[in-house]
């Protein structure tokens, strides 16, 4: 697709003044409202992706909007040497809509995880006694839990892996979904398992409810946090306040972000019981924007919209839909659809992901390839299923035309 002059400007001084960690579509964003998204043409496409989740209510929901200019107007950054009048009210309404005890507030979801790290290490070594700089973290192959030096560490992506090295020790890696590789990982320096209950990255794949509930009885046997990263799964994307709360369990620590800031800006916390997360002391822990007053403004209405639970029926009941349609492509050029509520990756027989995710612009759907062979379906949980099926329409016609 050839862009118009224009275009083709701004996607050169991306190309000529960043480096190129990461290779968009070729389309520049101007506007956006909705499940919508505009171009610096005019020409309007729908939003299959949803920043990965961290668009939850779509581009510039009112509600979240007028919530961040409203504290524009007031006071955006304090830093946490002194309190202000958002911090205390987020922590207490994001604890209890996620029913947990503590909240420890930062800003991107590496950020969250990085966090959570360090709170099972002190608490490894403070709490359940394990000799100092011996604790270890068990993850799950195929991974994503962000591109930090230390979380790379564990990652089993040889992209995200290469060329960053050393690496930083105390992480083993077990298959995900292998309950029994994970019972025997366990030592006495186990400090925490930590694991995706969707993972999304790796094409969003759905472990089974009797895994997730081992992991949990696992942890319980041995004295183990179980940390669950519900940064692009979690607050409604799957149906439910949590991924997990499918499988009917609870862990320890939860890793939030993306929707987190209601598209507006980067909001994460690490939320929990305060036996473990009150480990942490003044000047062990930090971050100058963490917990600012705009995104606790801003983290605040994303409470209050989940509180309702309209968005988390939306996703229930637009996902059924939404699995539906890409049910009916099984067999014809897509080999399995997997996902939970409006989230799905969709495995493609023929066709690149990368082709089709081009295409899919062409027909002015924008979606993602994750792994060459996957596209990642994420739509904003105010999509409409009649946006569903133009978009669930555009991948079929992609199909036919690449396959």
């Amino acid at each position: 697709m050839t862009a118009t002059a224009h275009g083709t400007d701004l996607i050169g001084l991306d190309e000529r003044w960043s480096p190129h960690n990461y290779h968009p579509l070729p389309v520049v964003i101007a506007e956006a409202e909705g499940a919508w998204v505009t171009d610096v043409h005019g020409r309007r496409y729908l939003d299959f992706l949803a920043g990965y989740s961290a668009l939850n209510f779509g581009h510039r929901h009112p509600a979240l909007v007028a919530a961040a200019v409203e504290q524009l107007g007031r006071v955006t950054l304090t830093s946490r040497a002194f309190h202000h009048d958002q911090f205390g009210l987020f922590c207490q309404e994001l604890a209890e809509l996620t029913g947990t005890e503590m909240v420890l507030a930062m800003n991107s979801g590496a950020e969250a995880v990085e966090s959570a790290v360090k709170i099972a290490r002190k608490w490894a070594y403070r709490v359940k006694g394990v000799p100092q700089d011996t604790a270890e973290i068990i993850v799950a192959g195929g991974n994503f839990h962000g591109r930090t030096t230390t979380i790379v560490s564990f990652s089993t992506d040889a992209v995200a892996r290469a060329d960053f090295g050393p690496f930083t020790p105390g992480f083993t890696v077990v298959e995900y979904g292998d309950d029994q590789a994970l019972a025997e990982a366990i030592t006495d320096r186990t400090a925490a398992v930590l694991v995706e209950p969707i993972q999304g990255e790796a094409g969003v794949v759905v472990p089974s409810a009797d895994y997730l509930r081992r992991v949990r009885a696992l942890c319980d046997e041995h004295n183990v946090l179980f940390i669950a990263d519900e940064i692009q799964s979690g607050l409604a994307r799957t149906g439910t306040l949590f991924a997990l709360d499918h499988a009917g369990v609870r862990a320890d620590v939860y890793t939030l972000g993306k929707a987190l800031g209601g598209g507006i800006l980067p909001v994460s916390a690490v939320v929990g019981r305060r036996d473990v997360l009150g480990v942490l002391k003044p000047g062990e822990h930090g971050s100058t924007f963490g917990g600012n007053p705009l995104a606790c403004a801003v983290g605040r209405a994303v409470v209050r919209l989940l509180s309702t639970g309209e968005f988390q029926e939306r996703s229930r009941a637009l996902g059924a839909h939404l699995h539906r349609r890409l049910g009916e492509l099984v067999g014809q050029g897509v080999t399995e659809v997997r996902g939970r509520g409006l989230w799905a990756g969709v495995e493609l027989t023929s066709v690149a992901g990368r082709a089709a995710s081009e295409a899919l612009m062409a027909r002015g759907v924008l979606c993602k390839e994750t792994h060459d062979t996957t596209l990642r379906v994420a739509p904003p949980l105010v999509i409409t299923e009649a946006e569903i099926d133009h978009g669930v329409a555009a991948i079929a016609e992609v199909i036919t035309e690449l396959g």
